[in-house]
């Protein structure tokens, strides 16, 4: 079997895994439809006359306009209880002082002294609480749906009709000032417009002072009918520092001062809104549901008398989107065509009418174009879409014919009774309330068909895997045949999907042709292999072994259908991890390997008959690399985000940055602890090398190794002593501080760039002596079995000596070439695989370090050292069979994929947006990305799924482990046979172990040892995204769908991709370096020959 054709197969199993969650994605996670319909002045949004219009009143539209111009100051990451006052200290509970709380004096000092003018709401913003989506949603009132907040990284312009078009439709001068995602979402709506980078999150003052240099000036030059400024530096601040730190007061009080002189230049026909998208958690972060990341903070104030009544006590919760068909409406213009919120009628009160019915007439008129806006809304989506609930939309049409009667009947009626009014309000809110409710529910629809297909093809991917894993061993497993055909099946089922949607001209949709595709390859493969393997074999024969793993496999799979269990999946993975490891000692316990080293004649569960020597460990060796293991994996723990949804744990302060910490003793402390981290983890790689007899080599990669690894951890120490002292350095070395920060990131990466590329040009690390002439071992032929007993015997040989000599005399002389043969010695071959294999990943951690906090170089180095403590634990029982079959256990499978996602929890992420860490994305280019996208999104990819990167590149050190642990002891070489007539000068020499060597000798046994471990990892992987589909299919009505399912799924099929390719680079490198080894030995081959 040709590896080739290995790595081939794996690709196809992979692209089945990929067809599956794309077509289960597409129906679980889908958009709702998006109108290009727009509101005009002159097309009333129903029937009817429109009240309230003034004759003659200048820019008049639906409703006569309350102000002429605008203001709205948008504070990123503004929360609810940012905008609260200190609250006084209650007898009898300790006193809380919070650094965000009493910041904003300058709105408490106007709700109190001016308390008709403004009012303080509680904004609840819609999930996802993502920038981008918080906007769309401020601007079209409408509601982005799940899948929106991918959109995150590119903000799209915004093709549904929404308030800044409708204002530079109505030619109104729009100026916009503060965060670049406007330009993106409105291009060329604005008059003037003064765009700065938003997306690094560590700088708190680039936004913030831009604005503030161009705010006021602005204001005074009269020029703009409304003003935009978006404030970032609290949001910002909250990612770097989290809500808690002495800069967010710093920040906060900032933001005070920018409201007081905004305040201090208004006129009386202006409105001032000062908003926040959405809150933050406790740490910082933002993109859930929970109620400190909806819970924002909303301030309205005009110089003039807004409100009838004095604020209430408790400021009145609102959802976000009302806030757009009510400044709509307060401004003079159409309401946005797609919006579904509802006006906040106090707004529309008469201050100076005595008369209480004529405002409350007043409310009912602004609620009924409301209503009406919306009906029309609900009767041209339902005919595009046809995706709302028949019922409901059905009980809704009927409510607002009713409301509408009655508000048209009040209109005409001379005795406008106040209970009347009221029970209109109460209908047309009803009415309003309950569309949104439906929108809500019914932009949550599911297609279950392509979800159940999705389902079914990572099933049938989870099946093929176990099957083929199986049955790959069989002599008449002809692997490259089958997949070929298959292949030209599959393309033949997207030929005719494709003819059937050109004849019925629908549109193309490339999900159904990858599915197509998939699932026509899959079912010819599966035609054509049941019949030579599967009725030959039991299916009980199909199930992994020992039993136990799979019981371990079952449970994990279970647990996904557990809200608790997945919010608590870092403590479970951790459980269970320790659970195998415990179990693997007991095996080896019950297999006697743990007692004085013996063979052992009972084959292995999961493995067959030992054919080969078994690598022989003392018993407390094997006890000391479990517990240690243990002990590793306890450490690693340590480093913990806690779920929002356990507000009694309590995050492990060290997975923050070091710029946050404020103790200048403890910063060095822990710069110190880091720094010997990635020196350790250096040093470590370089005796590992060194035992093996690597580091003579001079080969290319080898002097990388050398020279190049002691730079990069000199850059990445330089790296995080600028970043975690930047804000500290004098301001003429800030310049100085600025280009390190972007130099030695890229430097550090160029050089692990560099590396790898030496190690595919030279993979084989081992050093090659050659000699000219016979060597003072080499044997000296002669026609007789014994010394020379005659005159004539000397007369024969010592010529021949003579001869000898003077060819190599000669040789030495001339230097031109060769004339005596060629002697070439390889030292420690044994290890070639996997010295490749441990080079590339610690060229690979490098970069994937600088992307997180610097702390968390101790949990990269626990993950190498708990790597290594599992393959000598792994590798302490496996029999070595020398003439084959090789095979990787489950257990040892199993355990590797567990010790990813343990490490994936142990950097501090979870699968939740909010915990995503965006200043991975600046790490390099602390100035942005320009227009890109892709870039920051590799980079905040890279720095999320490290850990299952850097376990599947790993993963064929599973198969090499056992070989290199074999008996270091020596054998004597045995003479072959027919050689009696060779003689030895000096002693008796004895030879290495093959090692590694064993595989290269083997090559069909190795072909297939690989495809197995592809497999069986692919396996792993697929049954966790397989149970996470599962879970979100059948849980989709489910609470917590959107905050625990829908991510887990979403994440765990990001990890899969990056797993799967990451096992296929770490694969192609075995093979660079086999056919690296093939080439080598041919040479060495020819050259004795010559």
């Amino acid at each position: 079997m040709q590896k080739i054709s290995v790595l081939l197969f794996l690709v196809w199993v992979s692209f089945l895994f990929y067809a599956g969650i794309a077509l289960f994605t597409s129906g679980f996670l889908l958009t709702r439809l998006e109108l290009t319909n727009h509101s005009s002045c002159q097309e009333p949004p129903g029937p009817g006359p429109l009240p309230w219009k003034r004759q003659g009143e200048p820019r008049a539209c639906w409703m006569a306009p309350r102000f002429s111009r605008v203001v709205l100051v948008l504070i990123d990451a503004l929360r609810f209880d940012f905008a609260q006052p200190q609250r006084s200290h209650i007898p009898g509970k300790p006193s809380v002082s919070l650094p965000f709380l009493g910041k904003l004096h300058s709105l408490q000092r106007i709700l109190e002294i001016q308390p008709h003018h403004a009012r303080l709401y509680q904004s609840k913003a819609d999930p996802p609480t993502t920038t981008m989506q918080r906007l769309k949603a401020l601007t079209t009132g409408s509601l982005p749906t799940f899948i929106d907040a991918g959109s995150n990284f590119a903000s799209y312009a915004i093709v549904e009709d929404n308030l800044i078009k409708q204002l530079a439709s109505t030619g109104r001068r729009v100026v916009f000032m503060g965060d670049d995602t406007w330009k993106d979402l409105f291009p060329g709506a604005f008059s003037q417009a003064f765009f700065f980078p938003s997306f690094n999150v560590k700088d708190l003052h680039t936004v913030d002072n831009g604005i503030l240099e161009h705010l006021y000036p602005t204001m005074d030059s009269g020029e703009w009918d409304a003003l935009i400024a978006h404030f970032l530096g609290v949001d910002h601040c909250g990612h770097k520092h989290g809500p808690h730190h002495p800069e967010m007061a710093k920040k906060l009080s900032q933001m005070d001062q920018v409201i007081q002189g905004v305040v201090e230049r208004l006129e009386n026909d202006t409105l001032l809104v000062v908003i926040g998208d959405h809150g933050m958690t406790k740490s910082g972060d933002h993109g859930g549901d929970s109620e400190l990341e909806i819970s924002a903070a909303l301030f309205l104030y005009s110089p003039t008398a807004l409100f009838r009544r004095a604020p209430p006590e408790e400021p009145e919760v609102v959802p976000q989107i009302n806030l757009v068909p009510t400044l709509a409406l307060l401004l003079g213009l159409p309401i946005p065509f797609g919006n579904i919120g509802e006006v906040m009628t106090e707004l529309f009160s008469e201050v100076e009418d005595l008369q209480p019915h004529s405002s409350t007439l007043a409310q009912a008129s602004a609620l009924h174009l409301n209503a009406q806006q919306v009906s029309r809304f609900l009767h041209t989506y339902s005919a595009a879409a046809q995706d709302l609930q028949v019922e409901e939309l059905h009980r809704l049409r009927n409510l607002f014919s009713k409301a509408s009667a009655d508000y048209q009947q009040l209109l005409q009626s001379p005795q406008r009774a106040e209970a009347a009014l009221q029970t209109v309000i109460a209908e047309l809110q009803q009415f309003l309330r309950g569309v949104r409710a439906m929108c809500i529910d019914s932009w949550a629809r599911f297609s279950l068909v392509r979800m159940a297909g999705g389902a079914a093809l990572l099933a049938a991917g989870c099946f093929l895997c176990l099957l083929i894993s199986q049955w790959a061993t069989s002599p008449d497993f002809y692997l490259c045949p089958l997949l070929l055909v298959s292949m030209a099946w599959g393309l033949a089922g997207v030929a005719v999907c494709v003819g059937l949607l050109a004849t019925t001209e629908l549109k193309l949709d490339p999900v159904v042709l990858g599915a197509m595709a998939a699932m026509g390859s899959l079912l010819h493969f599966l035609w054509k292999a049941w019949p030579s393997w599967g009725s030959k074999r039991p299916l009980a024969a199909l199930l992994p072994t020992p039993g136990p793993v799979l019981f371990l496999l079952l449970i994990r799979f279970a647990a996904f259908f557990s809200d608790s269990f997945v919010v608590a999946e870092a403590r479970a993975t951790h459980f269970l991890l320790c659970s195998l490891i415990l179990l693997l000692l007991a095996q080896l316990h019950w297999e006697g390997k743990l007692l004085p080293p013996k063979l052992l004649t009972v084959p292995r569960l999961g493995f067959s008959s030992p054919a080969g020597p078994i690598p022989q460990h003392n018993g407390m060796h094997v006890l000391g690399l479990g517990v240690g293991l243990l002990l590793c994996i306890r450490l690693a723990g340590l480093f913990h985000r806690c779920p929002e949804e356990t507000p009694a744990c309590h995050s492990s302060p060290w997975l923050s940055p070091l710029a946050s910490m404020v103790g200048g003793r403890a910063k060095n402390l822990w710069y110190g602890a880091c720094v010997g981290a990635l020196v350790a983890l250096s040093a470590a790689v370089r005796l590992w090398l060194h035992h093996y007899g690597n580091l003579k080599s001079p080969e290319p990669p080898v002097l990388f190794v050398r020279w190049g690894l002691p730079l990069m951890v000199l850059g990445t120490a330089a790296y995080w002593a600028l970043a975690s002292g930047a804000d500290e350095a004098p301001p003429r070395l800030q310049a100085l501080v600025a280009g390190a920060s972007v130099v030695l990131p890229r430097a550090v990466a160029a050089l692990a760039t560099s590396g790898l590329l030496l190690l595919l040009w030279r993979p084989v690390t081992v050093l090659a002596k050659a000699t000219m002439g016979a060597p003072r071992t080499r044997t000296i032929l002669t026609p007789f079995s014994g010394p020379p007993t005659s005159q004539a015997d000397l007369d024969y040989v010592v010529p021949q000596i003579y001869r000898h000599m003077q060819e190599e005399f000669r040789g030495r002389l001339e230097r031109t070439k060769c004339q005596g043969p060629l002697t070439l010695a390889a030292c420690q071959l044994g290890n070639v695989y996997s010295a490749a294999m441990v080079t590339a990943l610690t060229l690979l951690a490098f970069p994937l370090l600088l992307l997180h906090a610097e702390r968390i170089s101790l949990v990269f180095l626990l993950l190498f050292l708990q790597s290594f403590l599992l393959l000598h634990l792994l590798a302490a029982g496996i029999p070595i069979s020398t003439p084959g079959p090789f095979t990787v256990p489950w257990q040892a499978v199993s355990a590797w994929a567990l010790m990813a996602s343990q490490t994936f929890y142990s950097t501090g992420h979870q699968p939740v947006f909010p915990t995503i860490h965006w200043h991975a994305a600046f790490v390099g280019f602390p100035e942005g990305h320009g227009s890109s996208t892709w870039l920051p999104a590799l980079l905040v990819g890279a720095n999320t799924f490290a850990s299952h990167l850097l376990y599947a590149v790993g993963c064929p050190l599973l198969l090499f482990w056992p070989f290199l642990c074999e008996s270091q002891g020596s054998q004597k070489r045995r003479q072959p046979p027919g050689n009696e007539a060779e003689a030895r000068v000096g002693p008796e020499e004895e030879e290495e172990p093959l090692m590694e060597m064993r595989l290269w000798n083997a090559p069909h046994h190795f072909s297939v040892a690989l495809l197995q471990l592809g497999l069986k990892y692919l396996f792993v992987l697929g049954i966790q995204i397989l149970a996470c589909a599962l879970a979100a299919s059948i849980l989709r009505r489910h609470l917590m769908v959107w905050k625990v399912f829908a991510p887990k799924f979403i994440f765990e099929a990001m990890s899969f991709i990056v797993s799967s390719v990451g096992l296929f680079l770490g694969l192609s490198l075995v093979m660079r370096v086999d056919g690296a080894v093939s080439s080598w030995s041919r040479q060495l081959v020819l050259a004795q020959h010559r």
